[in-house]
C-alpha cells in the first residue's frame, strides 16, 4: 500500500532537511557501467537525491553537487531526442539521461544555478521557467548565507602539533554547541558507563577516533536482553551525516540526538550524570553585638578651609513687618496673584465689613425694641394702679 504524496513529501523533507527546487524522472549510471537505471530525482539544495520511484520516502542514492567540477552535454541537443549529461564530481563521473531535451535543459539550468550561485547564460527556457529558476537561486543564496558554521572540533581532540591554540571565545562557543550528553570518553568507557548506570540514560555522544567526526553509543533493551550499539556521525560541509544503511544528513549535533530519540519513540534518554545533593544545613554563627554608645569620643576632623563669612540675608535687611489688621487676608510675597485674585480678596474684606455693620445694627435695634416694650409695660402698670386708687377713693 503506497502512502499519500503529501506524507511522502513531508518525510523526504524531514529526512533530507533541504528545500526542494526541482524534481522529475531521470536515468543514471556511472561511466564504467553499461546500462542506465531509472530513478525519480529531487534536487534539494545542492544535493541530488535519487529514489526508486515517486512513492519511496527514503532516498536510495545521493550526489553531492557542491564538488561538481563540470557538466557536459554528450548527445546533440534535439528537441525530440533524449539528452545525456556527464557530471564530473570529486571522485567519480556520473551520467544523467533525460527523456527529452526540454526536461534536460531544465535539469541543466537548476543544477548549474544551485552550484555556481548564478543563472547560466543562453538558457533555452520560457519566461515563466526563468522566474522559477530565479526564485530557486534567491532561496539557495539565503540558505547558504544563513547556514551557521559547523561547530569547531573539541579542543581535547586537537593535537598541539597540528593546530594552534584555541582562543577562549572559541572554547566557549564549542562547549555551548555540544549537547549535554556529549562526553569526552572512548567507546569502551561509554559502553561501561551505560552498563553500570542505566538509570542515568541510554545515549552518549562522544568524539570519534577519526578527525572532525563524532560517534554515538546507545544501550537498547530487547527481548533477549540489553544491546550496545555504536553509530558514526561524519562532519561535512553541509552538516552532519548519520552513517546508516540509508544515510541521513542533519544540520547540528542536537538534530543528531533528536533523530535517534524520534526513531526509538523516545524510549531512550540522553545520558546525564546525577549530581550529588547536600544533606546537612550549616548554621552560620550569629554576628557579634555592636555597642551603639561608644566610650571613645568621636573625633571630628578639622576643617581644611576657612569658614565662609555669612552675609546678611534679605530678611535681616528688610524692616520688621507691620501688624496686620484682623479679619483681613495677607498675601505672601513669594506668590504673585493675578488681578482677579486680588479683586476677590478685596470683595471678601468689604463683605465682611458690611456683615459686621449689619450685625451691630441688628443687635442695637433689638435692644431698643426691648427697652421700649419694657417702658410701655411699666406705664401701663402705673396707669392701672392710679385708676384703681381713684375708684376706691370715690367709693369711700
Amino acid at each position: 500500500m503506497s502512502l499519500p504524496a503529501r506524507i511522502v513529501h513531508k518525510r523526504r523533507a524531514t529526512i533530507t532537511d533541504l528545500p526542494l527546487y526541482y524534481s522529475g524522472q531521470l536515468l543514471k549510471k556511472l561511466t564504467k557501467e553499461k546500462d542506465f537505471k531509472k530513478y525519480y530525482g529531487e534536487l534539494r539544495g545542492a544535493t541530488l537525491f535519487l529514489y526508486k520511484d515517486d512513492t519511496q520516502d527514503t532516498y536510495t542514492e545521493k550526489l553531492d553537487l557542491e564538488r561538481l567540477k563540470s557538466m557536459e552535454l554528450d548527445s546533440p541537443y534535439q528537441r525530440k531526442e533524449p539528452t545525456i549529461f556527464t557530471l564530473t564530481l570529486h571522485t567519480e563521473e556520473v551520467q544523467l539521461k533525460m527523456e527529452n531535451a526540454d526536461t534536460g535543459e531544465e535539469w541543466r539550468g537548476y543544477i548549474l544555478t544551485v552550484v555556481k550561485k548564478q543563472i547560466p547564460s543562453k538558457m533555452q527556457l520560457l519566461p515563466g521557467q526563468m522566474l522559477l529558476l530565479q526564485d530557486a537561486l534567491d532561496q539557495e543564496r539565503r540558505r547558504t548565507r544563513a547556514c551557521p558554521a559547523l561547530p569547531p572540533r573539541p579542543p581535547f581532540l586537537l593535537s598541539a602539533s597540528s593546530s594552534p591554540t584555541t582562543p577562549k571565545d572559541e572554547l566557549d562557543h564549542c562547549a555551548s554547541a555540544l549537547p549535554a550528553c556529549f562526553l569526552s570518553v572512548t567507546r569502551q568507557e561509554a559502553e561501561r558507563m551505560l552498563e553500570e548506570n542505566p538509570e542515568c540514560g541510554s545515549i552518549i555522544l562522544r568524539p570519534s577516533t577519526l578527525a572532525n567526526n563524532y560517534a554515538l553509543t546507545l544501550r537498547q533493551l530487547t527481548p533477549s536482553g540489553p544491546v550496545i550499539k555504536n553509530f558514526r556521525v561524519t562532519t561535512t560541509n553541509s552538516g552532519f551525516v548519520i552513517e546508516l544503511d540509508t544515510a541521513v544528513t542533519v544540520s547540528s549535533l542536537d538534530d543528531v540526538l533528536q533523530y535517534f530519540l524520534e526513531k526509538t519513540e523516545y524510549r531512550l534518554h540522553p545520558y546525564m550524570e546525577f549530581q550529588p545533593y547536600d544533606t546537612c544545613i550549616d548554621v552560620s554563627p550569629a554576628p557579634k553585638c555592636i555597642s551603639i554608645t561608644s566610650t571613645t569620643p568621636k573625633i571630628v576632623p578639622k576643617a581644611q578651609v576657612a569658614p565662609m563669612l555669612r552675609s546678611q540675608t534679605k530678611a535681616e535687611l528688610l524692616p520688621p513687618p507691620t501688624k496686620q489688621e484682623e479679619d483681613k487676608y495677607v498675601v505672601p510675597e513669594d506668590q504673585c496673584p493675578d488681578v482677579h485674585n486680588l479683586m476677590l480678596v478685596q470683595m471678601d474684606g468689604e463683605l465682611r465689613e458690611v456683615l459686621k455693620l449689619r450685625r451691630e445694627n441688628f443687635y442695637t435695634e433689638t435692644d431698643m425694641m426691648e427697652a421700649t416694650t419694657k417702658r410701655n409695660e411699666t406705664t401701663v402698670k402705673s396707669h392701672s394702679g392710679t385708676a384703681q386708687w381713684t375708684t376706691e377713693s370715690a367709693a369711700e
